[in-house]
């Protein structure tokens, strides 16, 4: 795609558009809560962001585990065709897409298959600290099964997102290398311009894909959108192409289970790129009209 397009849009928070759409999402589950309840409406919300523009759509596995699920009372089979369901929502999004008039002189978008950090399955807020004690081997043993299944699927790639520590970084590209046939993406979480959450460099994690032949880009997503310019020139002489898609800058309260009403500035999606970036997108509380005013911005100015 990107020897077609010089720039590619991603899409939005999944689960901003979910509950700005009704879905009560306060649970552990967060958007895979839906995968139960209403898997119609995560398909629509994939539609409806590639009709915005987005030239890549996430699944809805961020929050996706099979421990997560078996402790809201489903079986581990089900978990499974859970978590394949998440990508076969997003596939059937973008045939649909494909089919209607919108999609003309469009590339025909991608899939990725959600991995988030085990911090996310904890649900208090520690995928933004990295600061959960478990060591490489606990880190495998949790992230595994996910990938096995997502690999089966019809996803493009994996995205492996906002992750918060090199530890966990350096074990996710261990467990892909199980995996050869498929490609990812990694991006980190970070506390400010130079340091991921855990505390580590931004550059030195970048190092550590810099070699891996699966990974097709790098970069920082939910991270508040004034430290993005930042980390993407601390990341300059990567040969990867670098990937951002912040949050919208609010602060997320993980025991009140909501999000602070105050964002920090508006999402310059330009300024990244001439910070280097050539996928950019929205993580939490960026919706479809973001991503729409998004792709009309990087329209306009590369054309």
């Amino acid at each position: 795609m990107l020897r077609k397009q010089k720039i590619l849009i991603l899409d939005g928070g999944l689960a901003t558009e979910l509950e700005k759409r009704g879905a009560d999402l306060k649970n552990r589950l967060w958007s895979a809560k839906l995968l139960i309840e209403n898997p119609d409406l995560i398909r629509q919300v994939h539609h409806d962001f590639m009709a915005a523009g987005a030239d890549i759509v996430i699944t809805a596995s961020y929050q996706a585990s099979i421990p997560g699920f078996v402790q809201a009372g489903v079986s581990v089979k089900e978990a499974e065709n859970l978590i394949r369901l998440s990508v076969e929502l997003a596939c059937e999004a973008r045939d649909a897409f494909c089919d209607s008039e919108q999609s003309r002189k469009r590339l025909r978008p991608m899939v990725a298959a959600s991995i988030g950090p085990y911090g996310a399955c904890l649900a208090d807020g520690s995928e933004y600290r990295g600061d959960y004690a478990l060591g490489k081997d606990e880190l495998i043993k949790f992230h595994r099964p996910r990938m096995e299944i997502l690999s089966e699927t019809d996803a493009d790639l994996f995205a492996f997102e906002t992750i918060p520590s090199q530890l966990e970084a350096e074990t996710l590209l261990e467990l892909l290398g199980e995996f050869p046939n498929t490609k990812a993406w990694l991006s980190f979480s970070c506390k400010d311009e130079v340091h991921v959450s855990h505390g580590e460099q931004f550059c030195d994690c970048v190092a550590l894909a810099e070699n891996h032949a699966q990974i097709e880009a790098i970069g920082v997503n939910c991270t508040r959108p004034e430290y993005i310019p930042g980390l993407l020139k601390s990341a300059f002489g990567t040969e990867l192409p670098l990937i951002a898609y912040p949050n919208s800058g609010e602060a997320w309260n993980a025991v009140k289970r909501e999000w602070a009403e105050e964002r920090s500035q508006s999402l310059n999606a330009v300024e990244w790129i001439r910070a280097g970036a050539r996928l950019v997108g929205g993580c939490c509380r960026v919706g479809v009209d973001d991503i729409s005013s998004m792709r009309k911005a990087v329209n306009e100015s590369y054309p």
